[in-house]
């Protein structure tokens, strides 16, 4: 027993050690962004901004919200549901008007917030910039040209495509209460450059989906081998500077010896510039004339050319998969709930940011169902008209 108590007490000091800062952190959260050194994304110039409610006349395009949710036979209005599930931040954008703008528990416009895995999402855009301006070649190049240290023969038939989709085939333990697990030694880490140079096949890939960090984080590090700029200054300049976000945001990085940003999750920002991201990819890469993200990228990520993965994800974004076989939106899903959700046929932008998921939620059915009563409702109007 000593010696078990003389271990942990061990590891509690460790703080450089990822066991160790799992238990003093413990479980990941919302104010996660200010325990770890960060590269700064900063904004540039007069802010984009949506239209006001307060400024919006059309009284036949109002977003039309739950007026009551019922959990477990108990109802609620939408507010104290939002409230009851740790929301803390929650949009509803249309044409570029915000019809719905609400925050909970002393946040407000200006809090950061942490996208977690919906940062897997900005990679991907990342990865189809570099590819569009000759960075990297194409999909189809293997991950050993950027990682020669890994062996061709186990590791050579990996493409950057496999990591996109998630089907690499590559051992990785994504359980995030595990400390021993991979999830735990790359988020608290100091050092992942030595943890990707220990990479293990699991099977060949394109064999099945299995969603992982790993992918995404290869595929940060590729786009930072790649340009020679670090992930953050890459985003700062191809995107965050280009749609005028209202506010820094930053990246956090495994040290500050090792300056490596933690592609997979850990993009700091507030829920407007979440938002504009939606807005970019909901109009096909181009932002006020620019494409900003090559169009036929942003096509490939978002909508399927041939079977794969169920329907439900394509290029680090995840999809609702409709009865019959087909994907009406698309998503940026981070752990505790963090959504940025796309809906093409009714232009509706949504964004949930929240300290949980939340029990008995199913966002993503009800990000759809807001945006199909929205679709539904216009094309009522349009014909009455």
């Amino acid at each position: 027993m000593r010696l078990t108590i003389a271990s942990l007490c061990c590891l509690l000091c460790c703080s450089s050690c990822h066991v160790g800062r799992f238990f003093i952190y413990n479980f990941a959260d919302i104010k996660d962004y200010k325990k770890f050194p960060a590269h700064t994304v900063a904004r540039n110039g007069a802010a984009f901004r949506f239209i006001s409610s307060a400024n919006i006349r059309n009284d036949s395009a109002i977003i039309r919200l739950p007026r009551e949710v019922t959990v477990k036979d108990k109802q609620y209005t939408f507010e104290q549901y939002l409230e009851r599930t740790k929301t803390v931040a929650f949009l509803v954008i249309r044409n570029d008007s915000l019809y719905y703008e609400k925050y909970f528990d002393h946040y407000d416009q200006s809090s950061i917030v942490p996208s977690f895995s919906a940062a897997k999402s900005f990679v991907s855009a990342l990865v189809g910039i570099a590819i569009g301006e000759g960075y990297i070649k194409s999909v189809d190049q293997p991950i050993t040209d950027y990682f020669p240290a890994l062996d061709k023969e186990k590791f050579g038939k990996i493409t950057i495509e496999h990591l996109l989709d998630m089907q690499s085939g590559l051992a990785f333990n994504e359980s995030y209460f595990n400390p021993f697990g991979d999830v735990a030694k790359y988020y608290y880490g100091t050092n992942l450059k030595k943890y990707v140079s220990r990479l293990k096949v699991k099977e060949a890939p394109g064999q099945h989906f299995e969603y992982t960090s790993l992918n995404t984080q290869l595929l940060g590090m590729i786009v930072s081998q790649a340009t020679g700029k670090t992930l953050a200054a890459y985003l700062q300049e191809k995107i965050w500077q280009p749609l005028h976000m209202e506010s820094d945001a930053s990246w956090s990085i495994d040290s500050k010896k090792g300056q490596t940003e933690k592609a997979f999750c850990c993009l700091n920002a507030i829920a407007r510039d979440y938002a504009k991201f939606g807005r970019l990819y909901l109009n096909g890469g181009r932002w006020d004339g620019r494409q900003v993200v090559p169009a036929e990228w942003v096509k490939r990520s978002v909508t399927f050319d041939r079977p794969k993965n169920n329907g439900i994800y394509s290029y680090q974004w995840w999809h609702n998969r409709g009865p019959d076989g087909q994907t009406p939106d698309f998503m940026a899903v981070g752990l505790l709930g963090q959504y940025i959700y796309v809906h093409p046929q009714s232009g509706i932008i949504i964004v949930r940011l929240g300290k949980q998921e939340g029990k008995h939620t199913d966002w993503k059915r009800m990000f759809l169902a807001i945006a199909e009563v929205q679709d539904q409702s216009l094309s009522a109007s349009n014909k009455q008209h």
